[in-house]
C-alpha cells in the first residue's frame, strides 16, 4: 500500500488568456481549533445554471495548493463552469495534522458551508455534485454515505444544516483501506498515520483493522437514492482497480444506482484525462438536471 499523490502528469493547461471562472482562493469555510480551513470557489464567468460541484481536493491524503493545481491542469475547473457549474474545492486538510475522521468532518464541514451559502452563491442547495480524485474520491464517497440529516430544532447552529448531495463522481477512489488489494492486509504503518495522531495509535492490530474499516466506504454502503459513478484505470497500480469494482458491485446489491467506466490502460491518472472529466460532467447533468448550453471548453 502507497501513498502516492495524485497527479495529472503531462495534462497541459488551457490555452485561453482568461479562464471561463472568475477564481477566490482560500476562502474561509471553517475553523479546527483555531485554524481556518480553506476552500477556493471558482464562478463562471458567463451565465450559470445555479448548481454547483464540491470537489474535494486531496491528493494522498494531503489538501495543500498543489491539488488545486492538478485538477486546474486536469481542466475540471474549466469544464465544469463552462457548463455553468459554480465549483468549490474544498481542501479537508492533510494527514500531516488530521486524521481520517478529522478530515471526513472538515469536508461536511464545507458541504454545510456551500448550503449555508446558496443564495450568496446563486445555487440550489438541494442539488449538489461532489467529486474527487484517489484521497479525494475516498473522501468524497465516504462522505457522501454517512451524510448527516438536517436537524432544524438543533441547538447547534451546525447541527441544523444536513450534509447530504445529490449526486457523487469520483476518480479511482481506495474504498477498502482494511485491505488495500483483496485478501492483503493494508500497510500498519500507513494505516496508523491516516486514522490516528501521532502517538495515539493502539498496539492491538485488531483494533487498527477495526478502524480502517469504519473509515471505509465499502463499509458503509446501504440504500441510497443517491447515484455514484466511478472512473478507474485498469492500469492502476496505486490503488487497485478491484477497490472501484467491489464497491459498485455493494451498491448494486443494494439496488443502489452505481456505475463504473473502466479506463484501459489508465493508471493513476493519465494524459487525456480531461476526456474523462467531461463524461463526468455530462453525467452530472443528467442527475442534477442541469439544461443549460454548454460552451467551450
Amino acid at each position: 500500500m502507497t501513498a502516492s499523490a495524485c497527479v495529472f502528469p503531462g495534462v497541459a493547461a488551457l490555452a485561453e488568456d482568461a479562464p471561463p471562472y472568475s477564481q477566490a482562493q482560500d476562502v474561509v469555510y471553517g475553523e479546527v481549533h483555531g485554524t481556518g480551513l480553506l476552500m477556493d470557489v471558482f464562478t463562471p464567468r458567463a451565465a450559470t445554471n445555479g448548481l454547483a460541484i464540491i470537489d474535494v481536493a486531496s491528493g494522498a491524503w494531503h489538501s495543500d495548493r498543489s491539488k488545486i493545481r492538478d485538477h486546474t491542469l486536469a481542466q475540471m475547473y474549466p469544464i465544469y463552469c463552462a457548463r455553468g457549474y459554480t465549483v468549490f474545492a474544498v481542501r479537508p486538510g492533510s494527514k500531516t495534522r488530521y486524521t481520517i475522521a478529522d478530515m471526513d468532518s472538515n469536508l461536511k464541514t464545507g458541504i454545510r458551508f456551500v448550503k449555508e451559502h446558496a443564495s450568496q452563491y446563486h445555487i440550489d442547495p438541494e442539488r449538489l455534485g461532489l467529486t474527487g480524485a484517489s484521497a479525494g474520491g475516498h473522501l468524497a464517497t465516504l462522505a457522501a454515505l454517512t451524510a448527516t440529516p438536517s436537524k432544524p430544532d438543533a441547538k447547534k447552529a451546525k447541527d441544523r444544516i444536513g450534509t447530504s448531495v445529490k449526486a457523487v463522481a469520483v476518480f479511482f477512489p481506495p474504498t477498502d483501506l482494511a485491505e488495500w488489494e483483496t485478501g492483503k492486509p493494508s500497510d500498519a504503518q500507513l494505516l496508523r498515520s491516516l486514522l490516528y495522531l501521532p502517538g495515539a495509535a493502539p498496539a492491538d492490530m485488531e483494533e487498527i483493522m477495526k478502524a480502517a474499516r469504519a473509515a471505509s466506504p465499502l463499509y458503509h454502503v446501504v440504500k441510497t437514492d443517491v447515484p455514484f459513478f466511478l472512473i478507474h484505470g485498469n492500469a492502476d497500480s496505486v490503488v487497485p482497480l478491484s477497490h472501484s469494482q467491489r464497491f459498485v458491485d455493494a451498491m448494486k446489491k443494494e439496488g443502489n444506482s452505481a456505475e463504473l467506466q473502466i479506463k484501459e490502460a489508465g493508471g493513476h491518472a493519465w494524459l487525456t484525462i480531461p476526456e474523462e472529466v467531461r463524461a463526468m460532467a455530462k453525467w452530472f447533468d443528467e442527475k442534477l438536471g442541469n439544461t443549460m448550453p454548454r460552451s467551450a471548453p
